[in-house]
């Protein structure tokens, strides 16, 4: 069994601070800005039902891309319509829904996919395991807005871990052999690379979904030709493997162990959420899970409701070394 020591550096790895020059305009708009630690930002004093201007949200998206996500508190009774016009302020300006509509959702919003812990009020047991939204798309989405109806009374919240910091707290070894790594969607056969570089924050960073990942591509190295020469140059099928079915585990338990570590290595946080609180996620720089309790009972934790809206990524989350997107 692998140790969580030979899956995660001792160097700590490190998330960005607040850009001091976008807090000034947070302040000058009239919103109050807290970040976490060690990621994340609460906002307080904004409406989501009043578009932000333009340089603000600009600035937010910079920050989601380097802290991982932003919370609008006290955004109490949002309607489906509001929600989904807020969510529209991120990525390519659009809505890009996958999912099925629970007949609790509100106005039956196709937009909306509404979670629970209680089956009258929404769809139960919603990702457990880390993952990104929707990666069996290959224009995975960019954003996804986790907008708490209700907070359970006992505690419901979400994890989440920084994909970036989590490639910097990675061995040297282990970093040069996932970057050669492209996983292979086992629903859809959308194929992604393993380590991407985030096109807003340029950081590379890890990217696997623990539950729908049915099989993964190795490049072959080439004695002293550097990893990003390697990645842009086209595969011929001799210079690839597949991962045998133990390779496979040891890869997603150390994918597992390096997420996990997230909390105890500081690029990882366990947030509990409030009623109203509107959270956005960078679904390319964050993966996240529900916590535990958030699928215990109504009976046990109060009844929780969160809907979720994703929102359209302007590129495809294309795999390295000339492979198609979809195999």
């Amino acid at each position: 069994m692998t140790t969580l020591s030979n899956n995660v550096s001792s160097t700590l790895p490190t998330i960005a601070p607040l850009n001091p020059d976008h807090l000034s305009l947070f302040e000058r708009e009239g919103l109050t800005v807290k970040p976490l630690e060690p990621l994340g930002i609460e906002i307080y004093g904004a409406d989501v039902r009043t578009r932000l201007s333009k340089p603000v949200i600009e600035a937010l998206e910079v920050e989601m891309a380097h802290r991982g996500f932003i919370v609008f508190k006290h955004q109490t009774d949002l309607s489906a319509d509001e929600l989904v016009n807020a969510s529209k302020s991120w990525g390519a300006g659009e809505i890009h829904s996958t999912h099925g509509v629970h007949p609790a959702t509100p106005g039956m919003n196709r937009d909306i996919f509404r979670c629970s812990n209680d089956n009258r009020y929404g769809i139960l047991g919603v990702g457990p395991q880390w993952h990104n939204d929707g990666s069996f798309e290959a224009a995975t989405f960019s954003h996804s807005a986790y907008y708490m109806a209700r907070a359970p009374e006992q505690g419901g919240g979400t994890h989440f871990a920084h994909q970036g910091a989590a490639f910097d707290a990675l061995p040297e070894e282990k970093q040069a052999f996932w970057e050669r790594l492209v996983s292979v969607n086992s629903a859809s056969g959308v194929s992604h690379p393993v380590v991407h570089t985030h096109p807003i924050s340029g950081r590379k960073s890890v990217w696997l979904h623990l539950g729908m990942t049915g099989a993964v591509i190795e490049r072959f190295p080439e004695k002293d030709l550097p990893i990003d020469e390697l990645q842009q140059a086209p595969a011929s099928t001799d210079q690839l493997r597949l991962l045998n079915e133990d390779e496979m585990k040891q890869l997603f338990n150390d994918y597992n162990d390096l997420l996990n570590a997230s909390f105890e290595k500081h690029y990882g946080i366990r947030y509990h959420y409030d009623t109203g609180d509107l959270l956005y996620v960078d679904n390319w720089a964050l993966a996240h899970r529900a916590a535990p309790e958030a699928h215990m009972s109504a009976e046990e934790q109060g009844l929780r409701i969160m809907d979720r809206v994703t929102v359209k990524s302007r590129q495809n989350l294309a795999p390295h070394f000339g492979l198609p997107q979809y195999i």
